[in-house]
């Protein structure tokens, strides 16, 4: 039976949750939102779009920065409102030069930065 993007649970503004992961190395790499055609495109192209709350408008990852997400495999959680892209990521994923948006981690009671921009 062919896959419906309509079949996913989307919040009250027709998002959900899209989670990239590098598919090679396993590393949580960013937290985005799809919509329906967001979901359609991704799968009809293999280039990682998302919904971009800021500018309403679709956002091809990488297509200014040449950092490219391309899509290895999409999967639905058991509630099937929330996504896991698994991604082969092209440079880094986070707007900041770094690797993953995930570098800051909270440790006794302090932010600590995990990596660097890559250079």
């Amino acid at each position: 039976m062919p896959f419906d993007p309509a079949t996913l649970v989307y919040d009250a503004q027709g998002l959900i949750p899209a989670v990239a992961q590098d598919a090679a190395s396993g590393e949580v790499l960013m937290l985005a939102w799809m919509n329906a055609e967001a979901v359609a495109r991704t799968l009809a192209t293999g280039d990682v779009t998302y919904w971009s709350r800021s500018r309403g408008a679709f956002w091809v990852k990488g297509a200014t920065s040449g950092h490219r997400q391309r899509l290895v495999d999409l999967r639905l959680d058991c509630d099937r409102d929330c996504l896991l892209v698994l991604v082969r990521q092209e440079g880094p994923a986070c707007h900041t030069g770094r690797r993953s948006c995930f570098y800051t981690a909270l440790r006794d009671g302090a932010e600590v930065e995990l990596m660097q921009p890559e250079a």
